[in-house]
């Protein structure tokens, strides 16, 4: 009867494994013909290993036109919608997770419904009136619609974080004669430095890959970010350069990983308030 039950249970892991191995396969297979895609001159669709490899689809693609100035202008709408973002969600969480109204729940509820809005669905309103403020095909504008649309969700993990910070840290900083502000920006934001660093990520994740609003809000293609100048490789009728492509995307990639990295320790390193209000 054991036996029985321990090879059922072998049986149960295997088959768990070999789930794991399927769904990793599926990912990974993608980054896979990616990079070899790369390296390779006359690559297409399947995954395969180039003949010789070479790197001349990177020779093609970082040029000022096709990459560096596309790459420039999505680093400055993406860096100046996410600190626009954090910044605004600091300070709209604050009050939010310090002083208790009737009013929190449904504001709360207000900006989860928000979340789930499309942003295909509010385009047309949007681009009638960017048109009349004249903001339309300007870096600024797009720059605070970024900053808009991911500022519900934003709110949202800013004060679900910030609820994790002892207010008894805050009131002695008072008692000190520091004011509000102070404490939100000398107390509480570094001892939350994982959740903005969540913040902060998620943000600029999410307008780096953003292709339909500064598609439709930019016309000038010199300020067209990298997540639209991408559509370029797709050539007519159906012809697609998928060497150049893939060379492309994996430099597009980069700027994404290295904001990971850099404050990749940030995310781990967890909310050092042990001990902190004791005695």
């Amino acid at each position: 009867m054991a036996r029985s039950l321990s090879s059922r249970r072998s049986t149960h892991r295997l088959a768990a494994d070999a789930g794991l191995l399927v769904v990793a396969a599926a990912f990974v297979l993608p980054l896979v013909w990616v990079v070899l895609s790369s390296l390779d001159t006359g690559a297409d669709l399947r995954v395969k290993v180039p003949e010789g490899i070479t790197l001349d689809n990177f020779d093609a693609v970082l040029t000022p036109e096709i990459t560096f100035t596309p790459l420039l202008n999505s680093l400055l709408l993406c860096g100046g919608g996410t600190a626009l973002t954090v910044v605004c969600a600091a300070l709209a969480a604050y009050p939010l997770s310090r002083f208790r109204s009737r009013f929190n729940r449904p504001f709360l509820l207000t900006i989860l419904f928000a979340t789930s809005l499309p942003i295909t669905a509010i385009m047309v309103p949007v681009y009638a009136l960017f048109v009349r403020v004249n903001l339309i095909d300007t870096m600024q504008g797009t720059i605070f619609f970024f900053a808009a649309s991911q500022l519900p969700f934003a709110i949202w993990l800013m004060k679900n974080f910030m609820d994790g910070v002892p207010k008894e840290l805050e009131e002695a900083a008072w008692t000190d004669g520091a004011s509000s502000l102070q404490s939100l920006v000398r107390i509480v934001l570094p001892l939350m430095g994982p959740g903005v660093a969540v913040v902060t990520v998620f943000s600029f994740v999410m307008m780096w890959g953003n292709f339909f609003v500064p598609f439709m809000l930019l016309l000038t293609p010199d300020q067209m970010p990298a997540s639209v100048s991408i559509n370029d490789f797709f050539g007519n009728r159906g012809m697609v350069a998928y060497g150049q492509l893939a060379a492309f995307s994996i430099v597009y990639s980069t700027p994404v990983i290295l904001l990971y990295v850099l404050i990749s320790r940030r995310l781990g390193s967890g909310f050092a308030l042990g001990g902190a209000v004791k005695g």
